[in-house]
């Protein structure tokens, strides 16, 4: 990985050093700038919750907190012990990988005070530069601080997520991990650490219900219901911190002498400093996450606008599929036409007017299609809702084509031409002429068009969704981005089929919502005798001369005078 292969001790992803001789422990910060004396193991000091962690000694640990109720100290604490120790008694080198330079710093402070304190050994601390090479080759390196200890082994504090954090070897702690760009790489990436005898802790308070960080906690709350459990999991709100002397600790450092009045104030003047941030409050301090701010959608308001029983249908290909002969992937594409979609078009009701939204994608992310009737309410109620990944642009071209060609009183089709998209809405437009609108996601679409879309969801409910999880989170990821309501460009989250989403199936939606407010012209076949069937009425001749001058082979032929 580097080039400082001399030492046996150095591992994939070694620093390369940079040693400063006038680097001291006593020039890094330790938080609350803890007493030189303070021995961490004298009776009273640890508190409750602190001695639960230090003692759970699973390979995989994680902590969902309120802000300062002190396991990083204790897992500074921890990792001096374990790096201090022999290979015998279990010793190995520890990576902390914090949110931000100076939560390393201080990291390495705490470290250096427990080697002084509790090993009796003085550790050197060295700024160093850790050589970090992605999977393409290309070499950046990130700053890092090293404790080395007598045993051979060392703490390590990097500023940054290294992308080749597959290649570390020992116990990685990720502080935290909520705030760390990419989370879900982060925590993809560690797990191969399990495959050499590592261990994992990641700390954190949280940063929303859709953050990759309370998503594990839930996966791993769900294996343990289930029996199967992975992952340790300690939940330590703030109140239990206090609880358990928290304060006392804080009076201990500070010098005031502790008193139960006094905790009472100072809890409530912690909790009043947040306002009328409820939430926030509650996510930081309580380890309750908050389901966003600026978020432009709660969960209630979404599950309130859903209804069990509207088909929801994948479609998602391997990735050489495009490179399967011509025939082979007409097969699958029939297949998925026929067994699929046609049952649930010929379903639709021939009587109400039929929109088109389409999200496209062709990798990563969900290319999502929503098919609306305009209910006699004036509600939009999807009708079919589907997802295709790592399809090829012909075969999503072809599905596209087979969805509208079967709409009932086809009323208008809105695509997301952006980038990749803009293809799809071309051979849209070509089919479909003028009842097709591109739209290019830009802020004054937004501004005007996703307020309306919000505002369906109000007590009035004119707007009605396919009950299922995913497209719950896919609208919770609506949030207020600089003024607009849009799904935030690097937002990513897990759906519940493993794969990654980007709020997908909400623009889709969105953009059906959209073009049924706009005014297109209704295009269809319909003969004259569903006329009179559906109208109660007996067809007056002008409906049949109108009605034949519209064939099923016409590009669909214009209807609004019959109505």
């Amino acid at each position: 990985m580097n080039s400082a292969q001399s030492n046996p001790d150095q591992v994939a992803g070694s620093p390369v050093l940079s040693r400063d001789p006038s680097s001291t422990s006593a020039e890094f910060t330790r938080g609350a700038e803890i007493p030189e004396d303070l021995d961490p193991l004298a009776d009273g000091i640890l508190m409750l919750h602190q001695k639960e962690w230090l003692e759970d000694r699973s390979d995989l640990k994680l902590a969902e907190k309120g802000r300062r109720t002190g396991i990083t100290f204790a897992e500074a604490l921890d990792d001096a012990l374990i790096a201090a120790s022999s290979r015998e008694a279990g010793g190995d080198n520890v990576f902390y990988i914090g949110d931000t330079k100076d939560k390393g710093r201080e990291f390495i402070g705490y470290v250096a005070h427990f080697a002084k304190t509790v090993s009796r050994e003085m550790v050197g601390i060295e700024e160093s530069f850790f050589e970090d090479v992605d999977a393409d080759g290309n070499t950046r390196k990130i700053s890092s601080y090293v404790a080395r200890f007598a045993s051979g082994y060392r703490v390590e504090a990097l500023s940054s997520r290294p992308e080749n954090i597959r290649g570390l070897q020992g116990i990685v702690v990720i502080d935290e991990a909520a705030f760390h760009k990419n989370v879900r790489e982060v925590i993809d990436a560690v797990n191969a650490l399990l495959i050499w005898g590592g261990k994992i802790r990641i700390i954190s308070t949280h940063d929303g219900v859709l953050n990759a960080f309370n998503e594990l906690i839930r996966e791993a709350q769900t294996d343990k219901i289930r029996g199967k459990e992975t992952w340790s999991i300690h939940h330590i709100p703030f109140a239990t911190a206090v609880k358990n002397g928290l304060f006392k600790r804080v009076c201990l450092i500070k010098g005031k002498e502790y008193s139960r009045e006094a905790e009472i104030e100072w809890e409530a003047k912690i909790r009043s400093a947040y306002g009328s941030r409820k939430a926030a409050m509650r996510q930081e301090l309580d380890a309750i996450p908050a389901e966003s701010e600026g978020q432009a959608l709660s969960r209630v308001q979404i599950e309130a606008c859903m209804e069990a029983g509207i088909p929801y249908i994948r479609w998602q290909v391997e990735d050489n599929f495009r490179d399967l002969p011509d025939e082979k992937r007409q097969d699958a594409l029939d297949k998925f036409l026929k067994r699929e979609l046609e049952p649930v078009l010929a379903r639709l009701p021939k009587t109400l007017q039929h929109v088109y939204g389409q999200d496209f994608a062709r990798k990563g992310d969900a290319s999502a299609i929503d098919v609306k009737s305009i209910e006699r309410t004036l509600e939009r109620r999807t009708r079919l809702g589907v997802e295709m990944r790592n399809v090829p642009f012909d075969e999503q071209r072809e599905v596209m084509i087979f969805i509208i060609s079967r709409l009932p009183r086809f009323s208008g089709a809105a695509f997301d031409s952006t980038g990749n998209g803009a293809y799809l809405a071309e051979k849209a437009v070509q089919k479909f002429g003028a009842s097709v609108r591109e739209v290019h996601f830009s802020q004054s679409w937004y501004q005007e068009s996703m307020p309306p879309y919000i505002e369906a969801f109000g007590s009035n409910r004119s707007l009605i969704l396919p009950r299922h999880d995913d497209i719950v989170k896919d609208h919770q990821a609506l949030s207020f981005v600089n003024g607009i309501i849009k799904v935030p460009q690097d937002f990513r989250f897990k759906g519940t089929d493993g794969n990654t989403r980007h709020g997908d199936y909400a623009i889709a939606s969105a953009l059906g919502y959209w073009i049924s407010q706009q005014d297109i012209a209704e295009y269809d076949y319909m003969s004259a005798g569903t006329i009179a069937r559906d109208t109660m009425k007996p067809p007056r001749d002008d409906d049949f001369k109108s009605a034949s001058a519209f064939s099923r082979g016409n590009v669909f032929g214009k209807l609004k005078g019959l109505w």
